[in-house]
């Protein structure tokens, strides 16, 4: 059995050709860095990678995780710029004893070292984002912070190796250096083997205070199915957060077991995910949850064309 399941409609692309890796028998680390990549690499989705969204000194700092399921192995770089795919970074960080995690200078001069391609990461449209947001928040008085959709990913081989992985420009206008969930083991992505993987995507800053993606594992460990696991994991930590804090920020979570069964759940409106299994052509699939249960539909090929017309319409400064 194989699978791989990923945050929002961005991935559908890269699940697919991880489909083609996996059917092949390939490697679930191989199929889930080709995924990964591809959303690195299109520059109209404004959160990951190539035209992802600046911090607020108008610099792109990006994020990026990767774990080995099979031997526990985790790589990660947080705000590192100017590198093109930090999800093969955090992969090669992976295969280190030591020094697992770098950020910024230190994860470019390993990036460097590594031979790992430069690439400036502003682009035009992005600029044109930025300057468009700082003319919202003087005439408005708008919050500048907007955009967290992480692309997070969990694989299953047909050798049942599973893998997990994130990348993420993060939020829009944070504060240099800022780093959220992403790269964080147990907030962002967790993957075991013997059990099963889970990944993130929303406000890191809540997401963190939970662990969310470990409770999910720790869950399926204890035999529930994924979608059971994502269910009670994510309805409780938002119950504990509006308990305590008056209010829970977004939070979407993946998740897949080592048979390659599947669940999600969220506590926002118009979540969307892309799943392939040995079963499942890729698919998109869109999510609601009420009181804690989850349906996922289709998407609609009206609701796909729309998806990616606005995402690739001209943009003007205002």
């Amino acid at each position: 059995m194989w699978g791989i399941i990923a945050t929002w409609r961005m991935a559908a692309e890269g699940v697919g050709k991880a489909a083609e890796i996996l059917k092949n028998g390939g490697d679930a680390g191989d199929a889930i860095e080709t995924a990964v990549k591809e959303v690195e690499d299109f520059p109209y989705y404004k959160s990951v990678g190539y035209g992802g969204l600046p911090n607020e000194e108008m610099e792109v700092e990006l994020d990026a995780a990767y774990m080995d399921g099979d031997t526990l192995d985790i790589g990660a770089v947080a705000a590192i710029r100017d590198f093109a795919n930090p999800v093969s970074i955090a992969r090669r960080l992976s295969k280190e004893k030591v020094n697992n995690l770098l950020v910024g200078e230190g994860a470019e001069k390993f990036a460097h070292k590594e031979g790992f391609e430069r690439k400036n990461m502003l682009t035009d449209r992005a600029k044109i984002h930025y300057r468009n947001r700082v003319k919202e928040i003087t005439a408005q008085e708008i919050k500048p912070y907007a955009g967290h959709d992480t692309v997070g990913m969990v694989c299953l081989d047909e050798k049942g190796k599973m893998t997990s992985a994130t990348s993420t420009s993060g939020l829009f206008m944070k504060k240099k250096g800022r780093v959220g969930d992403s790269p964080i083991s147990g907030s962002g992505f967790y993957v075991d083997s013997k059990v099963g993987g889970a990944s993130a995507t929303g406000l890191g800053e809540d997401v963190m205070k939970g662990c969310v993606s470990y409770e999910i594992v720790r869950l399926m460990r204890d035999g529930l199915h994924p979608q059971e696991a994502c269910e009670k994991a994510v309805a409780m930590f938002d119950r504990e957060l509006k308990e305590r804090r008056g209010q829970a920020g977004d939070m979407s979570l993946i998740a897949m077991n080592n048979k390659g069964e599947w669940g999600v759940a969220t506590n926002i409106e118009g979540f969307s995910f892309a799943v392939a299994t040995e079963n499942q052509e890729p698919i998109v699939y869109l999510t609601k949850c009420v009181d804690g249960k989850c349906i996922h539909e289709p998407a609609s090929q009206e609701w796909l064309d729309d998806y990616m017309r606005t995402r690739m319409a001209p943009l003007e400064e205002k």
